[in-house]
Protein backbone atom coordinates (compact mmCIF):
# COMPACT_ATOMS: atom_id res chain seq x y z
CA UNK A 1 0.00 0.00 0.00
CA UNK A 2 1.40 3.77 -1.10
CA UNK A 3 2.00 5.88 1.62
CA UNK A 4 0.12 9.15 1.59
CA UNK A 5 3.00 11.96 1.36
CA UNK A 6 2.93 14.03 3.75
CA UNK A 7 4.58 17.12 6.07
CA UNK A 8 4.90 14.33 8.04
CA UNK A 9 6.67 11.34 5.92
CA UNK A 10 10.30 12.08 5.29
CA UNK A 11 11.05 8.90 4.25
CA UNK A 12 14.28 8.10 2.24
CA UNK A 13 13.34 5.44 0.52
CA UNK A 14 9.56 6.05 0.11
CA UNK A 15 9.69 5.61 -3.43
CA UNK A 16 12.59 2.82 -3.91
CA UNK A 17 15.49 4.96 -5.15
CA UNK A 18 19.02 5.26 -3.79
CA UNK A 19 19.66 9.02 -4.41
CA UNK A 20 16.49 10.51 -4.85
CA UNK A 21 13.25 10.96 -2.53
CA UNK A 22 10.32 13.17 -1.84
CA UNK A 23 8.97 15.27 0.66
CA UNK A 24 6.15 17.81 1.41
CA UNK A 25 7.67 20.63 2.32
CA UNK A 26 6.46 22.40 5.54
CA UNK A 27 8.66 25.64 4.67
CA UNK A 28 7.96 25.70 0.72
CA UNK A 29 4.56 24.66 0.61
CA UNK A 30 4.93 21.75 -2.08
CA UNK A 31 7.07 19.33 -3.23
CA UNK A 32 10.72 19.22 -2.49
CA UNK A 33 12.39 16.83 -4.67
CA UNK A 34 15.59 15.14 -2.11
CA UNK A 35 18.92 14.15 -3.35
CA UNK A 36 20.66 12.09 -0.52
CA UNK A 37 24.62 12.09 -0.89
CA UNK A 38 24.60 9.63 1.96
CA UNK A 39 22.96 6.74 2.03
CA UNK A 40 25.55 5.36 4.26
CA UNK A 41 24.04 7.57 6.80
CA UNK A 42 27.13 8.80 8.04
CA UNK A 43 27.54 13.00 9.01
CA UNK A 44 30.45 14.45 10.37
CA UNK A 45 28.09 15.95 13.25
CA UNK A 46 25.74 14.05 15.27
CA UNK A 47 22.57 15.98 16.05
CA UNK A 48 21.04 15.73 18.78
CA UNK A 49 17.22 15.83 17.01
CA UNK A 50 18.42 14.11 13.71
CA UNK A 51 15.82 11.88 12.27
CA UNK A 52 18.09 9.62 10.59
CA UNK A 53 18.63 6.50 11.82
CA UNK A 54 21.22 4.59 12.66
CA UNK A 55 23.43 7.38 12.17
CA UNK A 56 26.87 7.15 12.75
CA UNK A 57 29.97 9.74 12.32
CA UNK A 58 31.41 9.68 8.40
CA UNK A 59 31.62 10.78 5.42
CA UNK A 60 29.92 10.30 2.05
CA UNK A 61 30.18 7.13 0.32
CA UNK A 62 31.43 7.21 -3.28
CA UNK A 63 28.50 8.05 -5.76
CA UNK A 64 27.29 6.05 -8.81
CA UNK A 65 27.03 9.07 -11.27
CA UNK A 66 24.94 6.76 -13.73
CA UNK A 67 22.44 5.69 -11.56
CA UNK A 68 22.01 9.29 -9.75
CA UNK A 69 21.08 10.37 -13.58
CA UNK A 70 19.10 7.79 -14.08
CA UNK A 71 17.11 7.94 -11.14
CA UNK A 72 16.57 11.95 -10.79
CA UNK A 73 15.50 11.93 -14.67
CA UNK A 74 12.98 8.97 -14.13
CA UNK A 75 11.52 10.98 -10.91
CA UNK A 76 11.07 14.38 -12.14
CA UNK A 77 9.36 12.54 -15.71
CA UNK A 78 6.99 10.60 -13.36
CA UNK A 79 6.14 13.88 -11.48
CA UNK A 80 5.95 15.98 -14.34
CA UNK A 81 3.87 13.47 -16.64
CA UNK A 82 3.42 10.55 -14.57
CA UNK A 83 0.77 9.88 -11.74
CA UNK A 84 2.92 10.61 -8.96
CA UNK A 85 0.53 13.03 -7.31
CA UNK A 86 -2.02 10.27 -7.31
CA UNK A 87 -0.35 7.67 -6.20
CA UNK A 88 1.19 9.06 -3.30
CA UNK A 89 -2.24 11.67 -2.18
CA UNK A 90 -0.54 14.59 -2.66
CA UNK A 91 -2.75 17.31 -1.60
CA UNK A 92 -4.04 19.62 -4.42
CA UNK A 93 -2.49 22.75 -3.37
CA UNK A 94 1.13 20.86 -2.83
CA UNK A 95 1.04 19.38 -6.50
CA UNK A 96 4.12 21.87 -7.38
CA UNK A 97 8.02 21.22 -7.65
CA UNK A 98 8.88 23.63 -4.98
CA UNK A 99 13.04 22.76 -5.24
CA UNK A 100 15.57 20.37 -5.92
CA UNK A 101 17.21 19.67 -2.18
CA UNK A 102 20.82 18.21 -1.53
CA UNK A 103 20.61 17.54 2.12
CA UNK A 104 19.65 13.74 3.12
CA UNK A 105 20.90 11.63 5.65
CA UNK A 106 24.32 12.71 6.52
CA UNK A 107 26.78 16.17 5.36
CA UNK A 108 26.24 16.22 1.71
CA UNK A 109 29.34 18.85 1.64
CA UNK A 110 31.68 15.47 2.52
CA UNK A 111 31.14 13.80 -1.08
CA UNK A 112 34.85 13.47 -2.35
CA UNK A 113 33.48 15.04 -6.08
CA UNK A 114 30.75 16.63 -4.74
CA UNK A 115 31.26 19.96 -7.48
CA UNK A 116 30.51 17.05 -9.86
CA UNK A 117 27.20 16.10 -8.50
CA UNK A 118 26.20 19.62 -8.07
CA UNK A 119 27.28 20.44 -12.16
CA UNK A 120 24.83 16.99 -13.12
CA UNK A 121 21.42 17.61 -10.70
CA UNK A 122 21.62 21.30 -12.25
CA UNK A 123 21.80 19.86 -16.05
CA UNK A 124 19.46 17.39 -15.06
CA UNK A 125 16.86 19.83 -14.18
CA UNK A 126 17.36 22.43 -16.72
CA UNK A 127 16.53 19.55 -19.22
CA UNK A 128 13.33 18.46 -17.52
CA UNK A 129 12.34 22.11 -17.35
CA UNK A 130 12.23 22.11 -13.63
CA UNK A 131 15.13 24.93 -13.41
CA UNK A 132 14.96 27.72 -13.33
CA UNK A 133 11.54 27.63 -12.32
CA UNK A 134 12.25 25.75 -9.29
CA UNK A 135 15.01 25.96 -6.72
CA UNK A 136 18.28 24.65 -6.19
CA UNK A 137 18.96 24.24 -2.52
CA UNK A 138 21.78 23.13 -0.29
CA UNK A 139 21.58 22.00 3.14
CA UNK A 140 24.37 21.94 5.20
CA UNK A 141 25.98 22.44 8.29
CA UNK A 142 28.71 24.33 6.73
CA UNK A 143 31.62 22.69 8.39
CA UNK A 144 33.22 22.05 5.22
CA UNK A 145 32.73 25.15 3.02
CA UNK A 146 36.51 26.34 3.82
CA UNK A 147 37.55 22.93 1.33
CA UNK A 148 38.38 24.36 -2.17
CA UNK A 149 36.02 21.35 -3.47
CA UNK A 150 32.85 22.80 -1.45
CA UNK A 151 33.82 25.70 -2.98
CA UNK A 152 34.10 24.95 -6.56
CA UNK A 153 30.33 23.53 -5.86
CA UNK A 154 28.77 26.76 -4.51
CA UNK A 155 30.03 28.83 -7.38
CA UNK A 156 28.00 25.53 -9.90
CA UNK A 157 24.80 25.95 -7.32
CA UNK A 158 25.34 29.82 -7.62
CA UNK A 159 25.33 29.89 -11.61
CA UNK A 160 21.94 27.52 -11.61
CA UNK A 161 20.59 30.27 -9.23
CA UNK A 162 20.61 28.03 -6.27
CA UNK A 163 21.07 28.95 -2.74
CA UNK A 164 22.84 27.45 0.75
CA UNK A 165 20.76 26.62 3.95
CA UNK A 166 23.72 27.16 6.50
CA UNK A 167 22.99 25.51 9.64
CA UNK A 168 23.25 27.77 12.74
CA UNK A 169 21.60 25.90 15.68
CA UNK A 170 23.78 27.99 18.57
CA UNK A 171 26.40 30.41 18.79
CA UNK A 172 27.93 29.02 21.88
CA UNK A 173 30.78 26.59 21.80
CA UNK A 174 28.75 24.79 24.85
CA UNK A 175 25.85 24.55 22.68
CA UNK A 176 27.37 23.30 19.54
CA UNK A 177 28.63 20.37 21.86
CA UNK A 178 25.52 19.59 22.95
CA UNK A 179 23.19 20.42 20.11
CA UNK A 180 25.42 19.02 17.38
CA UNK A 181 28.04 17.09 19.07
CA UNK A 182 30.61 19.29 16.59
CA UNK A 183 34.18 20.49 17.79
CA UNK A 184 33.97 23.07 14.84
CA UNK A 185 34.52 26.74 17.06
CA UNK A 186 31.59 29.36 16.26
CA UNK A 187 34.22 31.23 14.91
CA UNK A 188 35.64 28.95 12.54
CA UNK A 189 31.38 28.75 11.89
CA UNK A 190 31.22 32.27 11.20
CA UNK A 191 34.15 32.38 9.02
CA UNK A 192 32.52 29.96 7.01
CA UNK A 193 29.11 31.42 6.76
CA UNK A 194 30.84 34.36 5.32
CA UNK A 195 32.72 32.77 2.51
CA UNK A 196 29.41 31.02 1.62
CA UNK A 197 27.46 34.20 1.34
CA UNK A 198 30.15 35.25 -1.03
CA UNK A 199 29.77 32.34 -3.31
CA UNK A 200 26.10 31.41 -3.59
CA UNK A 201 23.03 33.11 -2.15
CA UNK A 202 22.84 31.90 1.45
CA UNK A 203 20.29 31.69 4.43
CA UNK A 204 21.06 30.35 8.06
CA UNK A 205 18.64 27.93 9.11
CA UNK A 206 18.26 27.38 13.11
CA UNK A 207 16.58 24.44 14.65
CA UNK A 208 15.90 25.79 18.59
CA UNK A 209 14.54 22.84 20.53
CA UNK A 210 13.78 22.90 24.36
CA UNK A 211 16.62 20.35 26.11
CA UNK A 212 15.55 18.90 29.63
CA UNK A 213 13.41 21.19 29.89
CA UNK A 214 15.46 24.08 29.99
CA UNK A 215 14.18 26.23 27.42
CA UNK A 216 15.64 29.01 25.68
CA UNK A 217 18.34 30.57 27.68
CA UNK A 218 18.96 34.19 27.57
CA UNK A 219 22.85 33.06 27.07
CA UNK A 220 22.25 31.07 24.46
CA UNK A 221 19.57 33.81 22.93
CA UNK A 222 22.26 36.72 23.26
CA UNK A 223 25.16 34.95 21.66
CA UNK A 224 23.47 34.43 18.13
CA UNK A 225 22.08 38.31 18.54
CA UNK A 226 25.60 38.93 19.01
CA UNK A 227 27.13 37.04 16.34
CA UNK A 228 25.04 38.51 14.00
CA UNK A 229 25.66 41.67 14.37
CA UNK A 230 29.29 40.87 13.84
CA UNK A 231 28.60 38.81 10.18
CA UNK A 232 26.57 42.06 9.52
CA UNK A 233 29.25 44.99 10.46
CA UNK A 234 31.45 42.73 8.36
CA UNK A 235 29.39 43.01 5.16
CA UNK A 236 27.71 39.87 4.29
CA UNK A 237 25.28 39.27 2.40
CA UNK A 238 22.70 36.75 4.56
CA UNK A 239 19.51 36.46 2.41
CA UNK A 240 17.46 34.97 5.78
CA UNK A 241 16.92 33.72 9.00
CA UNK A 242 14.76 30.44 8.98
CA UNK A 243 14.31 29.51 12.39
CA UNK A 244 12.11 26.21 13.11
CA UNK A 245 11.84 23.53 15.85
CA UNK A 246 10.50 20.03 15.91
CA UNK A 247 8.18 18.11 14.22
CA UNK A 248 9.34 14.72 13.94
CA UNK A 249 10.99 12.94 16.67
CA UNK A 250 14.80 12.44 16.96
CA UNK A 251 15.84 8.98 16.41
CA UNK A 252 19.28 10.09 18.68
CA UNK A 253 19.63 8.53 22.11
CA UNK A 254 18.59 12.34 23.40
CA UNK A 255 15.38 12.03 21.70
CA UNK A 256 13.44 11.47 25.36
CA UNK A 257 14.85 14.92 26.20
CA UNK A 258 14.03 16.86 23.18
CA UNK A 259 10.81 19.08 23.10
CA UNK A 260 9.44 21.54 21.02
CA UNK A 261 9.97 25.49 21.55
CA UNK A 262 6.51 27.39 21.76
CA UNK A 263 5.44 29.22 18.35
CA UNK A 264 5.08 32.40 21.00
CA UNK A 265 8.98 32.05 21.68
CA UNK A 266 10.17 31.62 18.30
CA UNK A 267 7.96 34.23 16.97
CA UNK A 268 9.64 36.71 19.77
CA UNK A 269 13.29 35.67 18.80
CA UNK A 270 12.52 36.24 15.07
CA UNK A 271 11.41 40.16 16.41
CA UNK A 272 14.88 40.87 17.91
CA UNK A 273 16.56 39.19 14.74
CA UNK A 274 14.50 41.46 12.89
CA UNK A 275 15.38 44.77 14.58
CA UNK A 276 18.62 43.73 13.46
CA UNK A 277 17.59 44.73 9.86
CA UNK A 278 17.54 40.37 8.63
CA UNK A 279 14.53 38.71 7.03
CA UNK A 280 13.16 35.94 9.58
CA UNK A 281 10.84 33.04 8.64
CA UNK A 282 9.62 30.86 11.44
CA UNK A 283 8.30 27.16 10.75
CA UNK A 284 6.30 24.96 13.29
Amino acid sequence: MVSKLTTTNHCSDIVGLKYVYPVISRRMGGLSVGINFNPNNACNWRCIYCQVPDLKIGAAPDMDYKLLEDELSFFLDDVLNGDFYERFQVDEDKRVIKDIAIAGNGEPTSLKDFARAVELIGKIATEAGVFPQSNYVLITNGSLVHQTKVQAGLKILQSYGGEVWFKLDSATEEGRALINNTAQSCKASMKNLMLSARLCKTKLQTCLVDYNRQGFSDKEKQAYLDLLKRIKERGCDLQRVMLYTLARPSLQPEAILLAPLSTEILNAFADDIRHLGFEVTVSV
